[in-house]
């Protein structure tokens, strides 16, 4: 098993509690991984983005070389088309459909879509609005992590898990909304893909 993701976004969209998820779920799993620090500005607005490796073997870097990501994860369109010359030719994309513009010269949104439409693998939703269907838009990022769920070579109810240790000390009302966001994001990716 390996898998290398790279997960993107802008500060205060919830890159990091992904990856900590993702991780949690990895080691439990078994398998080897590494992070490579976050890139770019992680305030609130600016660029983020980190390579996560997973694999049953030995990880020698952290950094996923250009060509070999085989998902990318990233809850803001734009910035997921900073990283596609790191996708694999058959990886996937799983992408937030709604802009965050923090930019004066952030493009048309319709031309991000239009770049977006033309990748055979993609996942794209709209995660805001599904985690406000379950109860709290601060899920929105769990909501993207479920989407992605399929794509990652772990076992669902291991996901699961990692969410319940990283969340279980905000309480079980927390944790429960975590889970609901996960499954509602699960299921959306399965109807899209």
């Amino acid at each position: 098993m390996k898998a290398d993701i790279i997960l993107s976004g802008v500060g205060g969209q919830g890159i990091l509690s992904i990856a900590a998820v993702i991780g949690e779920a990895a080691l439990k799993e078994g398998l080897y991984m590494k992070q490579a620090e976050v890139h770019g500005m992680s305030q609130r607005g600016g660029d983020v983005q980190s390579n996560l490796r997973l694999s049953d073997q030995p990880i020698s870097s952290d950094l996923i070389p250009k060509g070999h990501a085989d998902l990318i994860i990233s809850l803001e369109p734009m910035e997921s088309l900073r990283y596609l010359p790191y996708l694999k030719k058959d990886g996937w994309l799983v992408t937030n459909s709604q802009p965050f513009i923090n930019i004066p010269n952030y493009p048309p949104v319709e031309t991000v879509m239009a770049e977006l439409d033309k990748l055979p693998k993609k996942v794209v939703l709209d995660v805001e609005a599904i985690a406000k269907e379950i109860g709290s838009v601060r899920a929105a990022n769990i909501v993207m992590l479920g989407a992605a769920t399929p794509f990652l070579g772990i076992e669902y109810s291991k996901i699961e898990d990692g969410i319940r240790r990283i969340f279980g000390r905000k309480g079980d009302e927390v944790v429960q909304m975590n889970l609901a966001a996960l499954k509602a994001g699960y299921d959306m990716a399965q109807r899209l893909q």
